[in-house]
């Protein structure tokens, strides 16, 4: 766990945050989740450059009725921040991890996964892996699939994937994790306590690996690694087109925008598709009041 700076920092960090966290050991690596509450399983999976702290608050709304499963990523929140000698960060490495910890709990089926940003190609990946073992799907600003057709890649997002500029940007002076506390956010913006806390785990240059890491794996080209396995989960979402499906989206996100929602329209046509024109990437912060209720509803009433 990173070191929370001080008393103040530890105070707010268990108000926000009042879990006690479990540890898997992946090959003498720490992998952190949260397992709390019990009943129908759910599996929520978080981004870059965010953690397990993403989910607090669904997870407070749904343990008195289902089991949460929430892990932090190697290289995220408070799992082992290892080098690149110790762990291979790419997306096929992601998806072993998740499925050694699905297995290392006994969960044999009825999942219900809830995924955002990063944690859509690693959730679907798995999905595609494990199809039967699927019940239902919460989608929040993500994808699971190559970038689309009709759109850029991010001018910001290529600098800090292909340059050294990029490299110092992201691990010397966090500037992912702070610009994303800042702009992820639209209609109800982080005060300077919660940006503190989603910014805790990444507070070194060696604790900011996978922050970079993540956006050098986005596969661009088929020469890249991870390209086959996008090709391989976007081929198969269609599988599930027909399970119970909440799509949740904040448009104002800069990256997953109307283009990534497009190809989730037009590959999930039943899916239960909710808007929010004025909120940004962290729908759950920016619309918590409307999008927490409802992802509880949603499960609610698709139970059989």
């Amino acid at each position: 766990m990173p070191d929370a700076g001080n008393g103040m920092v530890n105070s707010l960090l268990h108000k926000e945050y009042p879990f006690t966290g479990k540890r898997l050991d992946l090959d003498a690596l720490s992998y952190h989740y949260l397992d709390e509450g019990s009943g129908p399983p759910v599996l929520m999976l978080h981004g870059n450059p965010s953690w397990s702290f993403y989910y607090r608050n669904l997870v407070i709304a749904l343990r008195d009725r289902y089991r949460c499963i929430v892990p932090d990523h190697i290289g995220c929140g408070f799992s082992d921040k290892p080098d690149d000698d110790s762990y291979e960060y790419t997306l096929s490495r992601r998806v072993d991890d998740l499925e050694r910890l699905i297995d290392y709990l006994g969960i044999t089926g009825d999942i219900t996964l809830i995924v955002h940003d990063w944690g859509g190609m690693i959730g679907m990946a798995y999905a595609v892996r494990h199809p039967d073992k699927i019940r239902r799907l919460v989608i929040m600003n993500t994808g699971a699939f190559h970038l689309p057709k009709s759109k850029s890649f991010p001018i910001g997002l290529r600098i800090c994937r292909d340059t050294s500029f990029g490299t110092l940007l992201v691990r010397g002076f966090n500037a992912f994790s702070v610009a994303a506390s800042y702009v992820g956010c639209k209609q109800n913006p982080m005060n300077a306590d919660l940006r503190a806390l989603y910014q805790l785990p990444y507070d070194s240059w060696q604790n900011r690996i996978a922050t970079l890491r993540f956006v050098q794996d986005i596969p661009l080209a088929p020469s890249d690694k991870g390209y086959e396995l996008v090709k391989k989960v976007s081929e198969g979402i269609s599988q599930f087109a027909n399970l119970p499906i909440l799509v949740c989206w904040g448009e104002l996100d800069f990256v997953f925008d109307r283009h990534f929602l497009a190809e989730w329209q037009n590959r999930l046509p039943k899916a239960e598709f909710h808007l929010y024109p004025d909120c940004g990437h962290y729908i759950l912060e920016d619309a918590k009041d409307e999008v927490i209720p409802l992802i509880s509803r949603f499960l609610d009433s698709t139970k059989e």
